[in-house]
């Protein structure tokens, strides 16, 4: 197995799936007992943390100010903030943009700095944390505060918002970009990755069955936003994705559906993830714990072939066009 499939970070157990499972050196034949526990959650399917960064908005007063309005309800949901003020009612938001100096931070932005970039600096980064429904609320705010304390404590100012009105619990975090030393936050895919593994890490320790592995180990390709796609047409608000539906139907009638070009990309990463999981089922048996190893090749069997997006839409639509089955014809 290569080591680069499943090995240990500073101490924490993690499934490296950067490099998708290939062979390689460093080979072994032993797993620690954190690995072991990070393939059992993963092939029990144990409920997957998200952590997403929302792009739009933050460069400015007013946008940043009419997020913080949007997260508390105009002032009927309590912000937590990181000095541990719960903050309730209308104009909060005024509060922490002063309090946050972020009027400075623009006017320190709004030079040549500013145009030297396409678009301005961003003055916070919007953080979503979320678990599927069923977690109970308090833990995954409880589980966010403390991830907070440890990785923005005494840096970076941030505030936070539980919402509750969806089936999935989340937290909305606002993150001041510049830290109080000066250092702008960058958030990256291994930055991303590793909030995850985090914040599962403060789940698990509040009691709440949580892992953070990647969509292609766990069998899964890139995800593929069929309803969100299919919605958007039906409001007639996005014309690409508007686009994108009228062409997957034009060639579902002609009966053949195009290829796209990332489809053997997605074929070879599978491949690789499942030699991965295969050497790791066998090192498993050697280890002497073939119960596992079992559940390991059970797991990859039950993988579904990659679709890309369009295979996605196009399944979708077939699903939709697909008449309710007689109930009657079952009893």
């Amino acid at each position: 197995m290569s080591r680069r499939l499943i090995e240990a970070g500073s101490g924490k157990a993690l499934l490296d799936i950067a490099s998708y499972a290939r062979r390689g050196p460093g080979r072994r034949d032993r797993l620690s007992q954190g690995e072991i526990e990070l393939i059992e959650r993963t092939v029990r399917r144990t409920p997957e943390v998200m952590v997403k960064v929302l792009t739009r908005g933050g460069q400015d007063l007013k946008s940043v100010a009419r997020h913080f309005a949007y997260l508390n309800r105009g002032g009927e949901v309590e912000i937590d903030t990181d000095d541990g003020q719960h903050l309730s009612g209308k104009g909060v938001e005024k509060e922490l943009l002063e309090d946050w100096d972020l009027d400075l931070e623009e006017r320190q932005t709004g030079g040549i700095e500013y145009w030297s970039r396409r678009t301005p600096a961003k003055l916070v980064h919007k953080l979503m944390f979320s678990m599927p429904a069923g977690t109970p609320p308090d833990k995954v705010l409880a589980a966010v505060k403390n991830f907070a304390r440890e990785e923005f404590g005494l840096k970076h100012r941030y505030a936070m918002v539980l919402h509750t009105d969806e089936p999935h619990p989340h937290v909305h975090m606002v993150v001041k970009a510049v830290s109080e030393q000066g250092e702008r936050l960058n958030i990256r895919k291994e930055t991303l990755r590793k909030w995850r593994r985090e914040f599962a890490r403060h789940l698990r320790a509040l009691g709440v069955s949580a892992n953070a592995t990647e969509r292609a180990v766990r069998g899964q390709a890139q995800k593929a936003h069929m309803d969100s796609i299919y919605r958007a047409e039906q409001r007639g608000v996005s014309h690409h994705a508007r686009e994108r539906l009228e062409s997957v139907v034009h060639e579902l009638r002609l009966g053949r559906l195009r290829v796209e070009p990332g489809k053997p990309r997605l074929i070879r990463t599978r491949e690789d993830v499942e030699r991965g999981w295969y050497v790791t089922s066998d090192i498993l048996v050697s280890s002497g714990l073939p119960e596992l190893a079992s559940r390991v090749r059970q797991f990859v069997a039950g993988f579904r072939p990659p679709w890309t997006e369009r295979e996605g839409i196009a399944a979708t639509l077939r699903d939709r066009a697909r008449p309710p089955r007689d109930q009657s014809l079952t009893r």
